[in-house]
């Protein structure tokens, strides 16, 4: 069995992911892909990945947890998704963006050591992704996290670099939010692992979100009657109903923080690309692109 961890992060997902492979979860199991509810392993995970101690857990401790998690003894791929296993938000940008990522990841693999990993993470633009992660922190009544922050110096490279040092040979899966509506369908694939002919029910939900009903309507009649052949044709489909019907509402948000100006979210999202960039030639990464 392979044990998949959708790390997130903060404010990308928000738990879209786990709740479209939960409403497909009969057709998945048919595949023994296994998609438990995150209320049957978060808490638990954390605490017992705090009680090991970073050591390995032993078969017994293994076969009771996954007692617990499973609900088939067939399972081929295990899928368990929270934007958390990297950090709560509190502490995302202390000492650096989710410094401690490869750690914490590390101490969650150690309690399932003797089955294969796999990881999986969405990146954000710094100049989209910090005030809305602040926002989720002060929404919580914590203290601030960008106060003596840098927002130059997060990267998410680091962040990718750490995970692959502290755990070698597991391979490493990544997209940038900003694409997901183009890409979803390739997202949940490559997170289920699912056969390429199968249909998942709400495939379109994250490009739903961000174009009208009209157009939506409009965009699956066409797509019916014309089958895209590709992942390309589709996208293509998608970009050109998108440039008609967009909600601008969603696709464009307005950032209001202190001391930034125009010029600090170019500057944050030219730095963001080249950033994107370094991570694609990482040797054991995959980035999934519009």
């Amino acid at each position: 069995m392979r044990i998949v961890y959708h790390l997130g992060a903060h404010c990308t997902d928000e738990d879209r992911l786990v709740r479209c492979l939960l409403k497909n979860r009969a057709v998945l199991a048919e595949q023994g892909i296994i998609v438990p509810s995150p209320t049957r392993y978060r808490q638990v995970l954390r605490d017992t990945a705090v009680q090991l101690k970073g050591q390995p857990a032993s078969q017994e401790t293994q076969a009771m947890l996954l007692d617990q998690i499973l609900d088939s003894p067939q399972a081929e791929r295990l899928v368990l998704s929270w934007d958390s296993f990297l950090s709560f938000p509190a502490w995302a940008t202390q000492g650096g963006l989710y410094a401690h990522a490869g750690e914490r990841i590390r101490a969650f693999t150690l309690i399932f050591p003797d089955y294969a990993a796999e990881f999986h993470l969405a990146l954000r633009n710094p100049a989209t992704f910090l005030p809305d992660l602040r926002g989720k922190v002060l929404a919580k009544r914590n203290e601030d996290i960008l106060p003596g922050v840098d927002p130059f110096a997060l990267h998410w490279s680091s962040v990718v670099r750490q995970i692959l040092r502290l755990n070698p040979g597991v391979p490493l899966t990544v997209w940038c939010d900003e694409d997901t509506p183009l890409i979803w369908p390739e997202v949940l694939q490559a997170v289920a692992g699912h056969a390429p002919a199968t249909e998942l029910l709400d495939s379109d939900a994250v490009l739903a979100m961000i174009m009208s009903d009209i157009g939506m309507g409009r965009m699956q009649a066409y797509c019916a009657e014309h089958p895209p052949v590709s992942v390309a044709q589709r996208r293509r489909v998608a970009t050109a109903f998108l440039e008609k019907f967009a909600r601008n509402d969603q696709v464009e948000q307005e950032i209001d923080l202190p001391g930034w100006t125009e010029e600090t979210v170019a500057a944050l999202t030219h730095a963001y690309l080249a950033d994107v960039e370094r991570i694609r030639q990482m040797p054991g990464v995959t980035l999934i692109e519009a």
